[in-house]
C-alpha cells in the first residue's frame, strides 16, 4: 500500500483505491474550470496541460466538456495542489473554483 501511495503522490493521475472511494483527505478538493466566450480552444488546452500536467488528449476532453457543459472538474487533490492548478489556469484569466469533495 505504501508503494501505491508514493506512486500517487509522484503521478497525480495514479490514484489509490482509498482516494477513488473519496476517503483520502489528500483528494478532498477539486478545481472546476468554467466556460467563457473569450478564450480559444487552443488557449484553454495549452493552459490545462500547463496546470494539470496532463496529455493533450485529456486537456482536449476537459476543454470540450467545459464547452458543452459549462464546466469541468480538471483536477482533484490536496488544497495546496488545487491552489497551484487554479493559479496557473487563472494566469490567462480563466474562471475557476476550488470545491470540497
Amino acid at each position: 500500500m505504501e508503494t501505491t501511495r508514493l506512486a500517487a503522490t509522484q503521478n497525480p493521475e495514479v490514484r489509490t483505491e482509498e482516494a477513488v472511494a473519496g476517503t483520502d483527505t489528500q483528494d478532498a478538493y477539486r478545481v472546476v474550470l468554467f466556460n467563457d466566450d473569450v478564450h480559444t480552444f487552443d488557449e484553454v488546452i495549452f493552459q490545462i496541460i500547463k496546470a494539470v500536467r496532463c496529455t493533450r488528449a485529456k486537456a482536449e476532453k476537459h476543454t470540450w466538456e467545459v464547452h458543452n457543459n459549462g464546466r469541468s472538474v480538471v483536477y482533484s487533490g490536496s488544497i495546496v495542489e488545487c491552489l497551484r492548478v487554479s493559479a496557473v489556469l487563472e494566469e490567462i484569466a480563466l474562471k475557476t473554483e476550488i470545491q470540497t469533495g
